[in-house]
């Protein structure tokens, strides 16, 4: 993101084990830094998969995490938090009433 410390980071498949998706509680107010970051990544998520499910891969479990449970959660059942092959979705209604900016085709940060 620029102007913030804040980066996407795209992670290589880890060796020691997969770091866990697990929802973390947004602290960030509307408007802070912070919230833009998750804004952008959302944003970034819904341009590259809209509505259709898609694998967490090398996603950044930390920034997954913050979005995890609320704008995006699991696709199926047997969703295993520590799996590249997980499936997520984007809960288009949840996401778009909690970050309307991240569905704006220009995202300003």
């Amino acid at each position: 993101m620029p102007g913030t410390g804040y980066q996407f980071t795209i992670r290589r498949a880890n060796p020691k084990g997969v770091t866990p998706i697990k929802a973390l509680p947004r602290r960030a107010r509307p408007g802070s830094a912070e919230y833009m970051v998750d804004a952008a990544f959302l944003h970034a998520l819904w341009h590259h998969f809209g509505a259709e499910p898609f694998e967490r891969g090398n996603l950044d479990a930390g920034r997954l995490s913050y979005l995890f449970g609320r704008e995006v959660v699991p696709a199926d059942k047997q969703f295993d938090p520590q799996s590249y092959e997980a499936l997520l979705r984007i809960d288009e209604t949840t996401a778009q009433s909690s970050m309307p900016e991240a569905f704006e085709d220009v995202l300003e940060v």
